[in-house]
C-alpha cells in the first residue's frame, strides 16, 4: 500500500523509529477487501491539545503528539481506517489495524503502544512510542 501525500506530510517531524513502523505497516499491507489507512496526525501543538481536551477527545495535556527533545519530534501518530475509500471508525477495524501495526513494529524491532490497549481511555486510532524507551 502506498501512503497518500497527506499521510506523508503528517509524518514530518515524527520520530524516525515510529515512521519506520508506519512505513513498514503500509509496505506489508496486503488487503483485497478495500481496507486501507491514512495518517491523520503526527505533530500536534499544545494549543491543539488544549482544544481536544476541552472537547473531551483526550484526557491529557502530556501528549506524545507534542514535539519534545532535540530536535523536537512527535512520538505519536493517529491513523484513520478507510474501507473502499471511505473513512470508518468501527472498533473491529482498529483492532485489525493494531494487529498489523504491532506486527510491523516487531519486525522493525521498535516497541509500540496502542491507545486501544489503555485501561481507562480507549483510543483506537492512536499509536505511540513508550515513554520508558523514548523519553523525548
Amino acid at each position: 500500500m502506498k501512503l497518500d501525500e497527506r499521510s506523508m506530510r503528517n509524518l514530518r517531524n515524527v520520530h524516525p523509529a515510529l515512521v519506520r513502523v508506519v512505513l513498514r505497516t503500509a509496505k506489508d499491507w496486503n488487503d483485497s477487501t478495500g481496507l486501507s489507512f491514512i495518517i491523520t496526525c503526527g505533530v500536534r501543538t499544545l494549543e491543539e491539545q488544549k482544544r481536544l481536551l476541552k472537547a473531551g477527545a483526550t484526557r491529557t495535556l502530556r501528549s506524545r503528539h507534542i514535539p519534545a527533545g532535540r530536535p523536537p519530534v512527535s512520538h505519536a501518530v493517529d491513523f484513520a481506517m478507510k474501507l473502499n475509500g471511505k473513512l470508518k471508525w468501527d472498533w473491529p477495524l482498529y483492532a485489525e489495524l493494531a494487529r498489523r501495526v504491532k506486527a510491523a513494529a516487531a519486525r522493525e524491532n521498535v516497541p509500540i503502544e496502542w491507545g486501544g490497549d489503555w485501561r481507562t481511555f480507549k483510543d483506537g486510532p492512536h499509536f505511540q512510542l513508550p515513554w520508558k524507551q523514548f523519553p523525548g
